[in-house]
């Protein structure tokens, strides 16, 4: 069945570069942009009931730029004054970047991995005797806190802001193609807006082994799948799957 229509359950990329521009001019598609989950900050009270000070933690490790987003924003409404002595572990070179919107990079001292916890063992290691501050969502996958663990670093987790259900209330009438998941929080967020929701004619695609696997637990078949050795990212794997079906 030809696919005219697809839902993407993330925001709209603000570059015209986009690959889902190309995607979508080159095959003549419809492409939407909706986000099924949204995140939202914990309050100063909700971080002193986690019995958090952030004057105690000499190093922070920042894997998202929501992390670094609401870290920031916590430290402002509690009025703490980060040192300048604060050391930044950034799981990315996105989100070292990012740390710019905050601090001054170069006078600053931040230590970037290549995507995965990994990468900075050796320089966690150097700081072993010191403690650390992990800012996360209240949804956390587990393989950083087991890392920290493994490697006996002294850290403690502060969850500063929360993965929320958004309301797609208004897309119950609305039907599409392909509905594109990057997280098991999107396939939740469909059943939970939509809890007698069945498949149908519509294709399923999943970025990651976690989503496919939830999407797959939810009673969904997946049909289009990334990353692979073929198609490396989820643009990818579309126009692989509209070009198969033409």
């Amino acid at each position: 069945m030809k696919v005219k229509t697809i839902l993407v359950s993330q925001p709209e990329p603000s570059s015209e570069k986009s690959p889902y521009n190309r995607l979508q001019n080159k095959h003549k598609l419809t492409i939407d942009f909706r986000p099924f989950i949204h995140v939202e900050g914990v309050n100063a009270k909700e971080v002193r009931q986690q019995k958090i000070d952030f004057k105690n933690y000499d190093n922070i490790i920042l894997t998202s730029r929501n992390a670094v987003d609401h870290f920031f924003r916590l430290c402002k409404e509690m009025r703490y004054s980060v040192p300048n002595t604060t050391k930044y572990f950034c799981l990315s070179e996105a989100v070292a970047y990012y740390l710019q919107k905050y601090v001054v990079y170069r006078k600053r001292k931040i230590y970037v991995g290549k995507g995965k916890i990994e990468d900075l063992e050796n320089v966690l290691n150097k700081f072993e005797t010191e403690t650390f501050l992990f800012p996360t969502s209240d949804t956390l996958k587990k393989d950083v806190p087991n890392f920290l663990d493994n490697i006996k670093l002294r850290w403690t987790r502060a969850i500063l802001y929360r993965t929320v259900v958004s309301d797609l209330s208004d897309l119950r009438d609305v039907y599409y193609d392909i509905l594109v998941f990057f997280s098991p929080s999107g396939i939740e967020s469909l059943f939970k807006n939509f809890p007698d929701f069945k498949q149908n004619k519509t294709r399923i695609s999943a970025y990651g082994n976690s989503t496919i696997k939830a999407a797959e637990d939810a009673g969904l078949t997946v049909q289009i799948k990334a990353p692979t050795p073929v198609s490396p990212s989820m643009t990818m794997a579309i126009e692989q799957y509209v070009e198969k079906i033409k």
